[in-house]
């Protein structure tokens, strides 16, 4: 099969491996409840494990995606899959709420990090054209998990018990990701001998990964990244709460997700084919602005058709913005150095989600409302669109002159 037909093979092994790999993480929620009733652990207890996987893809994301650098994707995304697998499988025998923390928090958010960043920049390297659009396919396949894994986990709890259901889930991730993860490939560019020529605007392939990670352009990405995210958390995991304390029905509440997920899919297509089209800048700028107004229209909404309405265009904007990141990547950095960037984006944007939950809580226990939530989430949300319009791309190299 030649190199052209191949990258969309990578493409779809991308979004099949981060489905399954969110969805088994993801299984947590679903499980919640089951859990508590057969363990007597506390809620909160069992929800902190979803806490410290957050934090363990963040501390993970960089290092994953600098060792893909060095050795290849395909053996850190086997990696990655074995050890969720094998995760999962352990913290189904688990006899203490510690115990489940570790395996489940810290081993399952590590192997995930595996996953992301190191398959996105797989992916920029197949591509020099509609290069957008395949990240932001792999994008969508992640965003699948709650719409596949999910029922899944859910139909397997209602014939079994949760551990046996999360053993299911664990021989599910096994038998379709690592085979998956034998599909993936270096990119051709990466081969020995052949150096990719630096694009338009990109930097030189003789920078250093030292002067890749201090330069402006690395810490404005990882700056955006954070407060983008940051902007898009809060009211990811708080509107249904804000919702129920508005006298919307928990059910209904609830579906507001559902439609705030859909819009997502058509969001990473979408920006995906605009990136091509305009550019990843240009479209990322345009797209954290109108996020950051998107958050403050939470404020003004208190019936469910507006809380729709807001949650579709939220959902399109956030979802649409996050591929995007990695192509801006790829456009200004080394493809030998993409796996380090890209992880440490994803860093930054993981660490960016951890403060969600915790700002909602705070500001709903101060205040008895969430309006503060989303005011601070359109502050974010500014302070990430001026981020973005301040990035400028490496100087462009000068041509060698030619010879009198």
């Amino acid at each position: 099969m030649n190199d052209s037909r191949y990258r969309w093979v990578i493409v779809a092994a991308g979004g099949l491996l981060g489905c399954v790999a969110i969805g088994g993480m993801f299984a947590l929620p679903v499980l919640l409840q089951p859990m508590v009733r057969d363990t007597g652990w506390s809620v909160t207890g069992i929800s902190s494990a979803m806490t410290i996987g957050f934090l363990a893809m963040a501390f993970a994301s960089m290092i994953w995606g600098t060792l893909s650098d060095r050795v290849g994707p395909r053996p850190v995304v086997l990696t990655g899959s074995i050890v969720i697998a094998a995760s999962l499988a352990l913290a189904s025998r688990s006899t203490s709420l510690i115990e489940f923390q570790v395996l489940f928090g810290l081993l399952v958010g590590v192997a995930t990090a595996a996953i992301f960043a190191p398959m996105m920049a797989c992916v920029t390297g197949w591509f020099d054209h509609h290069r957008s659009l395949a990240v932001s396919l792999v994008s969508a396949g992640m965003g699948m998990a709650p719409l596949t894994m999910s029922p899944l986990v859910a139909w397997l709890v209602s014939l079994y018990d949760w551990r046996t259901s999360m053993q299911i889930v664990a021989v599910v991730v096994a038998a379709i990701m690592i085979p998956t993860s034998l599909l993936v490939r270096s990119a051709p560019a990466l081969a020995v001998g052949n150096t990719p020529a630096p694009e338009a605007g990109q930097s030189p392939p003789e920078m250093s990964l030292a002067q890749a990670l201090r330069s402006p352009q690395f810490v404005i990405l990882l700056a955006t990244n954070f407060f983008c995210c940051a902007t898009h958390s809060g009211p990811i995991i708080h509107t249904v709460s804000y919702a129920i304390s508005c006298g919307i029905p928990l059910i209904a509440a609830v579906s507001i997700y559902s439609v705030e997920g859909l819009a997502g899919l058509f969001g990473r297509i979408g920006f995906g084919l605009l990136g091509d089209r305009f550019g990843a800048k240009r479209v990322l700028v345009l797209g954290l602005l109108v996020q950051a107004f998107g958050a403050l229209a939470y404020v003004f909404v208190r019936d469910l058709a507006a809380f729709y309405a807001v949650a579709a265009l939220f959902g399109f904007i956030y979802a649409g913005v996050m591929p995007l990141y990695a192509v801006l990547a790829r456009e200004n950095f080394p493809l030998r150095m993409m796996g380090t960037v890209i992880g440490g984006t994803a860093m930054a944007g993981s660490l960016g989600m951890a403060t969600g939950p915790i700002a909602g809580g705070l500001i709903y226990d101060s205040f008895s409302s969430y309006a503060w939530l989303y005011i601070g989430a359109f502050g974010m949300g500014i302070g990430a669109f001026l981020m973005a319009m301040s990035f400028r791309p490496f100087a462009k190299p000068r041509a060698a002159p030619v010879p009198a």
